[in-house]
């Protein structure tokens, strides 16, 4: 959904130019390009109906402000209204409601395959390191095979701790025994895998609705592939006529997904969207922002969540002490390039920052398709390789890399030679760009990441 959004809203702009207001004639035209890029994405019709007719009621006739045209400030009433279809009424995002007796239980309901256990566990993640909370899970998924095991993996991966339960054991025998333990031992939060089908049948939904009186969950977060497209909207509906959903969790954001899903089931459901799964790790999971997922969608970037990301995974540190040594004039060696590709992949790699950047700044990056993007990223984990199998004095002196040494390193990387030279080059060009940042600009902007870390003595 959001290049086709994009594309077409970017042409609306260019051929708008000149016209003093929206008008009757043209708003047809710009809305007419929304509803084919919105039915192409699989956002379900009743759901593009409402929303043509909204952005239509508030277009008409609207004065351009400014510099302003016609069709930018169409892309203006169309961005608000994509933030209010998916977002609370209130605005802002959707918190958890861990406000209970604890343990505040959180029951996770969703389809086979729509990454219900995965989910769990990168909920767990963010509620102990940003929430600070104490987080037990258990599986009451008696049926997939490996179910609980994979839970019981993942749980360990994310820091949190794990509920036994076993396939003999029914359901509901299983997730009163998890809640009387983490009463028993002061757990914060209880996190309850519930089992998925290929399906939506009555067996599922009367046993979910049985699990759910018994646990009185103050959460039921409906879990959704976010690549379903018409599918989800039927999912959302029977989950909505079982359960009273609290919650959404959008995932498999990171696919080439057409992204019509959160529009569809936050409009069928009525359940705000709580959280987007961003990617396969398990702190691949966002607070979801309306306002800022309708900016990607409309070319705009997510700057604020770029900003945050930098806040979380950037380390400061060791971005003052490269500023220095540029500014001293010491060099930027393959130590340094090693570790901005690091800086990089921990802030989700190319494709986490191309999605977050305004397509008019993300340059070729923003028109790579999924193939293209996993090429360039692999050509990175590549450069990566090349660097790890240099010698620390290699690394420190590029200059040293003649030819024997140069098979050597491709040896070592599993590469061919020819892919060592392309990364020096690609290295000398990082380090001309260094040496042209060489002085107070890159100062300022070490300074500038300073302040956002709350850290002092970069003055």
């Amino acid at each position: 959904m959001a290049s086709a959004l994009t594309d077409r809203l970017s042409r609306l702009v260019k051929t708008m130019r000149g016209q003093a207001r929206i008008t009757e004639d043209n708003v047809q035209e710009m809305l007419r390009e929304v509803r084919v890029a919105l039915l192409e994405a699989d956002v379900a019709l009743p759901v593009v109906r409402d929303f043509i007719a909204r952005v239509k009621t508030r277009a008409l006739g609207d004065e351009v402000a400014g510099s302003l045209s016609p069709g930018q400030a169409f892309v203006g009433i169309v961005d608000k209204e994509l933030a209010a279809t998916m977002g609370p009424a209130e605005g802002g995002t959707a918190q958890l409601d861990l406000a209970a007796q604890p343990p505040a239980v959180i029951l996770m309901a969703g389809l086979q395959g729509a990454g219900k256990t995965t989910t769990t566990a990168k909920l767990a993640k963010l509620l102990i390191e940003k929430r600070k909370k104490k987080v037990l899970t258990v599986s009451a998924d008696v049926y997939r095979p490996a179910a609980i095991e994979q839970l019981k993996l993942v749980t360990k991966q994310a820091g949190a701790e794990w509920f036994p339960s076993s396939a003999s054991d029914t359901p509901l025998a299983i997730v009163t025994a998890a809640l009387d333990y983490a009463r028993r031992h002061y757990f914060d939060v209880l996190l309850v895998d519930t089992a998925g089908r290929l399906a939506i049948d009555e067996a599922l939904m009367a046993e979910i609705r049985g699990l759910h009186a018994a646990l009185n969950p103050v959460e039921t977060l409906f879990v959704v592939d976010a690549m379903q497209g018409q599918d989800a909207v039927n999912t959302a509906r029977a989950f909505k006529e079982a359960l009273p959903i609290t919650g959404i969790v959008l995932t498999k954001m990171d696919g080439d997904a057409r992204g019509g899903a959160a529009l569809s089931v936050r409009s069928i459901t009525g359940a705000p969207i709580k959280f987007a799964g961003t990617s396969e790790k398990l702190d691949g999971l966002e607070v979801f922002d309306a306002q800022r997922h309708a900016g990607r969608i409309l070319g705009m970037g997510d700057i604020v969540g770029l900003v945050e990301q930098v806040q979380q995974n950037v380390d400061v540190a060791a971005a003052h002490k490269l500023a220095e040594k540029v500014k001293a004039g010491t060099g930027f060696d393959l130590n340094d390039f090693l570790s901005q590709i690091s800086q990089m992949k921990k802030m989700g790699g190319l494709g986490g920052l191309m999605d977050k950047l305004p397509s008019q700044f993300a340059g070729k990056g923003a028109n790579l398709g999924p193939a293209e993007m996993e090429r360039a990223e692999r050509d990175v984990r590549r450069m990566e390789g090349i660097i790890c199998s240099m010698t620390p004095a290699e690394r420190r002196k590029p200059e040293l890399l003649k030819a024997t040494r140069k098979k050597r390193v491709a040896l070592g990387a599993g590469v061919q030679v020819q892919d060592v030279n392309r990364m020096l080059n690609q290295f000398e060009q990082m380090r001309d760009v260094m040496k042209k940042m060489k002085g107070t600009g890159m100062m300022k902007m070490m300074k500038r990441m300073g302040g956002m870390k709350g850290l002092g003595g970069m003055r």
